[in-house]
């Protein structure tokens, strides 16, 4: 059954010429997909304060962009984000430390071997701020080994950029059609986004893992 869309996508006449030339952008380059920017186009201040911050603490800013893509996918995966969840960072995967078997480890990061350390504390982050878990003088030290502090203040602003648009039920292809910009492999049109959902090994009817507790 189709979920209901919860908030429409503004459309591009709508706009200003700024706007737009943004979005082109976004058809273009991805990360974040014309659908979600369409949204928040309902409130110009909200448009923009997302468009800077995503160019600023994601594509660019001090902590290496793969480990930050790596914890927008474990959001995804751990909340069941859809179209967060089917579209990746084109500058993280020709990084070559972002591919599909990584992402797969995602929810099971502690056990799995695809992880080095650091990339393994930026996920455990990324699992305090989603769930709200306590965190005790271990878990900073571990963070603070592996991170300096700007990484981090960096690293945990961007995370919380990203738990929103599960709640919104938007889908991709649907504005400005005909891009493939940073889909994730399968993906790519929506033809191909249809048949990957069906399929039965399709990642959101896999069980990601209970919520943890809350704090």
């Amino acid at each position: 059954m189709a979920k209901t869309q919860r908030i429409s996508y503004v459309p591009l006449e709508n706009m200003t010429p700024e706007m737009r030339e943004e979005m082109e952008r976004c058809a273009k380059m991805g990360t974040p997909r014309p659908e979600s920017s369409a949204v928040r186009a309902h409130v110009p201040g909200a448009f923009w304060a997302f468009a800077n911050s995503w160019r600023d603490i994601f594509h660019t800013g001090v902590c290496d962009h793969a480990i930050k893509e790596l914890a927008r996918l474990y959001v995804s995966r751990a909340v069941t984000c859809e179209f967060c969840g089917n579209q990746r960072s084109i500058k993280a995967a020709e990084s070559g430390n972002v591919n599909e078997p990584k992402v797969d480890d995602l929810i099971d990061f502690e056990k799995s071997t695809k992880y080095k350390d650091r990339e393994k504390a930026a996920l455990a982050y990324a699992e305090a701020i989603t769930w709200r878990l306590d965190t005790d003088d271990r878990f900073w030290d571990r963070m603070h080994e592996h991170f300096t502090e700007p990484e981090l203040v960096e690293l945990g602003c961007f995370i919380a950029l990203t738990m929103w648009l599960r709640l919104l039920n938007i889908e991709h292809h649907q504005v400005m059609t005909g891009t493939s910009a940073s889909m994730a492999p399968g993906f790519e049109t929506a033809e191909a986004l249809a048949k990957s959902k069906a399929a039965p090994d399709y990642w959101a009817k896999k069980a990601t893992g209970a919520k943890k507790d809350a704090a």
